[in-house]
């Protein structure tokens, strides 16, 4: 712990005095039914100047790539697909996804469920409550974890993993923790976390032959992923000038697949501005997290986002996270390594980032770099204290 404070504290950004977890006796409760209709929201919720939205940002123009000919196995729009992907990602790291394959229908039950769960009072929705330091369940903004600069915003997570075939990990879920009246959500949201893991081991072979890898190199990899579905929630705010539904930050998983409804609120901080990103119904916007920016070995890149509020309408939107094996190492594959790009990154497994940014570090833009660090210092740490065993081993004989 003194070596992650450590690092923590010689941060220089913005964040970094949002990272301290807080007593939870101090905590502020975020009661979306409550605080949407109040004129002055809580300082908590104000964000710093420097940090707050700005009105009417340039919308950011992200390629739209058509996935048809890639999944009916067309090798030229296979080609054409993965350099879309490829450009994307050397730039910003941002694009959507049409013609994935994904019922339509499924996606719009996805989202009408939502209202299911998020309507009902605040008491009902904490049968689900996130424990602290844990990713999933549900969570009314962090008010258990942090003071300040809070999201304005609830979400309800869960872990999905195509593994074992056979399994209802999601239906398990709705049904242990929030019983039989929730059975039908936990119906969609496993079919809807299928499709997304469906999905996103196609965009991963589009992303390998984009970096002139093994096709099946990623997809392999991912196979047996164990992911993360999230539902986000963002209710109306009387102050969208003062507050941020997401603070601004980088994915720490490896691929984020994202559906917007259409209010829209998400930006993405691209040529030292934020851009907003229009919402298309038909698309999914896809991105590439901290774990996927380490599998490239820093080819391609992680990009800050954050999503904004509005004074009328809840916004929506359904974010499947992308995640490797708990067994699996991070390392990019060797056509990836020479000495014109050494390794960037140590390896590490996914399970330890994850643990680094649920009770140790708030994610942003510097995650990756300063779990490395960390990584490396733990590591140096381990070997003085074997070198130091052995040398005793040595004088006590």
């Amino acid at each position: 712990m003194t070596v992650i404070n450590s690092i923590i504290t010689s941060q220089t950004t913005t964040t970094a005095a949002a990272t301290t977890p807080q007593s939870p006796k101090k905590s502020v409760v975020f009661d979306a039914n409550l605080l949407q209709h109040e004129s002055n929201i809580p300082p908590q919720f104000i964000w710093p100047d420097h940090e707050k939205p700005s009105p009417n940002p340039k919308e950011l123009h992200v390629p739209l790539i058509d996935l048809g000919g890639f999944l009916s196995g067309d090798p030229a729009a296979s080609l054409r697909a993965s350099d879309l992907v490829g450009k994307a990602c050397r730039k910003h790291g941002f694009f959507l996804v049409v013609n994935h394959g994904v019922d339509s229908a499924l996606i719009s039950d996805a989202h009408r469920y939502m209202d299911h769960f998020f309507e009902q009072p605040l008491h009902q929705k904490q049968k689900a409550q996130r424990k602290l330091g844990e990713h999933c369940g549900y969570a009314s903004s962090f008010t258990g974890r942090f003071s300040s600069k809070l999201p304005w915003k609830e979400t309800l997570s869960f872990e999905y993993s195509p593994e074992n075939s056979s399994s209802r990990i999601v239906e398990d879920y709705f049904n242990r923790t929030l019983g039989e009246d929730f059975s039908h959500l936990g119906k969609v949201y496993e079919e809807y976390s299928s499709s997304m893991s469906k999905l996103s081991l196609g965009i991963m072979e589009l992303l390998a032959m984009s970096l002139g890898v093994n096709r099946s190199h990623f997809k392999d990899f991912f196979e047996g992923n164990e992911s993360i579905m999230r539902l986000n929630y963002y209710p109306p705010c009387k102050k969208p000038d003062q507050a941020l539904g997401t603070g601004p930050h980088c994915d720490p998983t490896s691929l984020t697949i994202l559906h917007q409804d259409t209010v829209g609120g998400l930006q993405v901080f691209v040529d030292n501005e934020w851009r907003s990103i229009t919402p298309n119904v038909n698309a999914f916007v896809v991105n590439i997290g901290d774990t996927f920016m380490a599998l490239s070995n820093g080819r391609y890149k992680s990009c800050l986002h954050r999503a904004v509020v509005n004074r009328t309408s809840t916004r929506k939107s359904l974010a499947f996270f992308l995640c490797p094996n708990k067994d699996k190492v991070v390392s990019p594959p060797r056509e990836l390594v020479d000495s014109n790009n050494p390794r960037i990154y140590p390896d590490f497994s996914w399970p330890n980032l994850l643990e680094f940014t649920q009770k140790h570090y708030r994610a942003d833009m510097n995650t990756l770099n300063t779990f490395s660090e960390w990584i490396i210092k733990q590591q140096q740490q381990q070997q003085q204290k074997t070198s130091e065993a052995v040398m005793s081993s040595i004088d006590c004989s």
